[in-house]
């Protein structure tokens, strides 16, 4: 499972953004699951500044890069930081 901190200041509904990209409905402060094509199966919980995030594979690979891009964009709506600033957090760790 991985962490991604929050951006200082930054504010969003996670469960509207996990629903809005996703279709996915849940209490994120619990936990919520659910299955996205070309990701697999993901975890998500919300835990002070930081999302923490665990994926297990799918078993057959899609080919559609579009969901990478899709991902990204959530990750950058959700925590406020771009793929640069979240690689940088995850150096320090």
């Amino acid at each position: 499972m991985r962490e991604y901190r929050i951006k200082r200041g930054h504010k969003v509904d996670l469960e509207k953004l996990v629903s809005t990209y996703f279709g996915a409905k849940g209490d994120i402060y619990k936990s919520i699951k659910f299955e996205v094509e070309g990701i697999g199966e993901i975890s998500m919980r919300h835990e002070k500044d930081s999302l923490f995030i665990g994926i297990v594979p799918p078993k057959t690979i899609c080919s559609d890069y579009s969901i990478i891009k899709k991902w990204n964009t959530f990750l950058f709506e959700a925590t406020g930081k771009d793929t640069k600033e979240r690689k940088k957090d995850f150096g320090k760790s």
